[in-house]
């Protein structure tokens, strides 16, 4: 009974309309749900995989950065005027004990694990012990000054340079593996660095190493700087691994049986050793380290000689990324299920408006077919039913007007409904060009409404998102207010956190609008004096920078008028002084020039004494988000770089690592 109902229904016009209007939908709607999910998975995983591709090429440049670090303090600690001297009292007639102390006192002050004074032909200088390892290092050093790179130590190597060392290189294998499996060798930086006198001939070297097995402040240190606050989502876990040959001999994987500890000793899969080691190709998949599945970058290890000796790996686990996608996908269905619930719920009772008038109007017909003189009665529908409606009144009024001249003018009676049955498919035709005109015309409102939806959204997204930071900011007020002395230091201390964070997230967005909205029109550039802007800008930077010992030096020599924007060039010099600034570690300096240009105009420049950048540095400087301290984001200097470009002026660097850097801004000439 019930499915003779149904099929009633759907041969019904209400039944027909609703097939009709759900037959899309229902046949679009899981394509697209498929397509969605094969695309979040598809895309997802891959940008998860180009992460981990990304976070193991940081992890790279990290360690090379670290290895260069040290390099230079050795450099620092062997130009240091007190260590020469020591040192030309020591060649001159060396003492054991002395040179043992000079060492360790070279080992404390660069943070190494060893140094040792060799003589030019390799040997120590105190005893002529020429048991120091042979290392390309030297010979590179001879040739081509300091040098530095990775290099693999034997247990008796380890033994005669330091027995701590060779205990602490020790790496034993996983509990329940042979004993005998102990991986005794050292992985080590090794730095050379040739301490030459004023003819440049070489008096001595200097041989350092830093032990990289269970070195876990060197893997956190890279770990630190690769998964940073906020690049993981919560409960996420970035790992780095240093791997000798197939052994984690350095990691911050957590041990299978105690989270505690470290992994170390654990091996790596097969497939990676064979992939890395052997083939020397980088491996990038899902890949289960130790106990748990991760999204893993693998890449080798070489040392001095060019040979493989290891893995250096990052990455992080694949759960809370795969937990996110999933929910995400939960929540695009039971999306996609409201819809269809609605679109059902509106077709039904699309259907019953646009069917209910014609379902009264064949039961009138119906009607008057047994014999009754009806009317069709006024009905809430559209104009066009309507119409409809009334044509019908008006032939059924004319029918029962003639229906007494029926039998004597039949022929006559014939034509007249020829014509209005002509009149009436007329006005069926009429009727559906409408419904036709009307679907269009909906279609087009509600794809204009979502437009202009859009339009407003994209239009508020900046506005939006400095409310919720004010309202934070607002909030954090109140509260502290209202504890009190309540406030503890731990309570200050972590709502210092959340203001400083706000305001990180405001620099950024005005940072970003800054960046993307410059207009020209609204610089204010007029001839100026940059003499006084230049001596306000030293007393506003002036406190920050006697707070890291850090002097300012002016020398100004300008006296030609320049075209600028007063405002953003002392904007622009902040930003400049305070880069140096961050470039020096104390007690630097940082010189502030103006010199007359010999084309017209005048040159600014700023110098420091600082870190000095790498050639790829340089190149990168000015490209936004690009930045190598860990506080900033990477827009200052492209800001910089914008307003000095709109103001019709240039600007230049120079930099040489260990050495400082020079920027140089060149304004145009003005008259009054």
């Amino acid at each position: 009974m019930a499915s003779k109902r149904w099929r009633q229904y759907l041969d019904s016009l209400r039944g027909r309309m609703v097939a009709l209007t759900l037959f899309p939908l229902l046949l679009v709607l899981p394509g697209v749900i498929l397509l969605a999910y094969l695309w979040s998975n598809e895309v997802g995983y891959r940008q998860l995989l180009m992460k981990a591709n990304t976070d193991l090429a940081v992890a790279h440049e990290t360690f090379l950065n670290t290895q260069e670090q040290y390099l230079v303090r050795l450099s620092l600690s062997a130009n240091d005027y007190r260590f020469r001297a020591d040192l030309r009292e020591q060649l001159a007639s060396p003492e054991a004990t002395k040179v043992d102390n000079l060492q360790q006192r070279l080992a404390l002050a660069t943070e190494l694990d060893f140094v040792r004074i060799l003589s030019p032909a390799g040997c120590a200088i105190a005893q002529q012990d020429c048991f120091y390892p042979s290392s390309p290092l030297l010979t590179r050093a001879q040739l081509e000054g300091p040098s530095s790179g990775v290099e693999v130590f034997s247990q008796t190597t380890l033994e005669r340079l330091d027995p701590a060392l060779a205990k602490r290189a020790a790496i034993p294998p996983l509990t329940g593996a042979d004993a005998s499996a102990i991986e005794q060798r050292g992985m080590l930086l090794h730095f050379v660095y040739p301490v030459t006198g004023e003819h440049g001939q070489i008096l001595a070297y200097l041989a350092a190493g830093l032990l990289m097995n269970a070195n876990h402040a060197f893997v956190d240190q890279i770990s630190n700087t690769v998964y940073g606050p906020g690049s993981l989502p919560e409960q996420g876990l970035g790992t780095v691994t240093l791997f000798l040959d197939n052994v984690r001999i350095s990691t911050n994987v957590p041990h299978p049986s105690a989270q505690q500890q470290r992994a170390i000793g654990t091996t790596v899969s097969d497939q990676v050793q064979q992939q890395v080691l052997l083939q020397g190709e980088r491996w990038l998949d899902r890949a289960f380290v130790v106990n748990d599945w991760y999204v893993s970058a693998y890449e080798p290890v070489t040392d001095v000689n060019g040979e493989r000796i290891g893995m250096l790996y990052a990455g992080f686990l694949e759960a809370p990324f795969m937990s996110s996608l999933y929910h995400w996908l939960e929540l695009l269905l039971w999306l996609f299920a409201a819809v269809l619930v609605v679109c059902i719920t509106l077709a039904i009772l699309g259907a019953r408006s646009l069917a209910k008038p014609f379902e009264i109007m064949t039961s009138v017909m119906d009607r008057i077919r047994d014999g009754e003189r009806l009317q069709i009665p006024s009905l809430n529908t559209t104009a066009e039913v309507h119409q409809l409606a009334e044509h019908f009144n008006d032939m059924q009024s004319q029918l029962d007007q003639q229906r007494d001249e029926i039998l004597s003018a039949a022929q006559q009676l014939e034509h007249k409904v020829a014509q209005r049955t002509q009149a009436l498919e007329q006005k069926t035709q009429e009727l559906q060009q409408h419904i036709t005109l009307l679907n269009r015309t909906r279609e087009q409102l509600v794809e204009q409404g979502k437009l202009a939806a859009l339009g407003e959204l994209t239009a508020g997204v900046a506005h939006e998102i400095n409310n919720p930071t004010a309202v934070i900011l607002g909030y954090m007020d109140i509260l502290m207010d209202e504890l009190g002395d309540q406030v503890t230091p731990e309570i200050q201390h972590d709502a210092d956190i959340i203001i400083a964070q706000v305001a990180r997230i405001r620099t950024i967005i005005d940072d970003l609008l800054k960046l993307a909205k410059q207009d020209p029109n609204t610089h204010q550039l007029a001839a100026i004096d940059v003499g006084p802007i230049i001596e306000n800008t030293q007393a506003l930077v002036q406190h920050e920078l006697s707070r890291r010992r850090i002097s300012l030096r002016l020398d100004l020599r300008a006296d030609q008028l320049a075209l600028a924007d007063s405002a953003q060039l002392q904007q622009v010099l902040i930003n400049l002084i305070m880069n140096a600034a961050n470039a020096i570690d104390n007690d630097g300096t940082i010189t502030l020039r103006s010199r007359n240009h010999r084309l017209g105009g005048v040159r600014v420049l700023v110098a420091d004494n600082g870190c000095g950048m790498t050639p790829t540095q340089k190149k990168r400087i000015f490209d936004p988000f690009y930045t190598t301290s860990s506080q900033g984001t990477g827009l200052g200097l492209a800001i910089s770089k914008r307003l000095l470009d709109q103001a019709r002026a240039t600007l230049k660097v120079r930099s040489k690592v260990a050495v400082g850097t020079l920027f140089a801004i060149t304004l145009q000439g003005g008259s009054k």
